[in-house]
């Protein structure tokens, strides 16, 4: 018995095309994060053990879920919308929660690491750019 017999991996439906897949994946994978990162935080602040197998449980279910997407998804793309939009919660939880105030100058660097990044995840890959201006001549 293999542990895939026992955690099969998650299955997107046929349907869905790649980019629905991967977006869906992308979201999940910020949300666990998320998650486990709050559950982590009141471990450490206030002690809870509820927190901690909470956050230790998210973290299982997003490794699960990461590793399902990545039958779809190429890691780099799955990896990077990931990380964006667990950047942006976190630095909303913290504003919110926590109440950290950031002077103008963080926010103006949030933006422009955030805009990179949205690059990196959105803008053509070398392959893409490279079949797209030989099929254009």
């Amino acid at each position: 018995m293999s542990v895939t017999d026992v955690f099969p991996l998650i299955k997107a439906p046929e349907a869905w095309p790649v980019p629905v897949v991967a977006t869906v994946a992308m979201v999940c994978l910020a949300g666990l994060d998320l998650a486990g990162a709050i559950f982590a935080k009141e471990w450490a602040v206030n002690g809870s053990v509820r927190a901690l197998v909470l956050g230790v449980g998210a973290f299982l279910v997003l490794f699960w879920v990461y590793a399902s997407s990545l039958r779809y998804a190429e890691l780099a793309l799955v990896t990077m919308g990931w990380v964006v939009m667990l950047q942006v919660g976190l630095v909303l939880v913290d504003r919110w929660r926590y109440g950290v105030e950031l002077p103008t100058g963080k926010w103006v660097a949030i933006a422009v690491v955030l805009a990179a990044q949205a690059y990196l995840v959105l803008a053509p890959s070398a392959a893409e750019a490279g079949a797209a201006a030989g099929a254009g001549g």
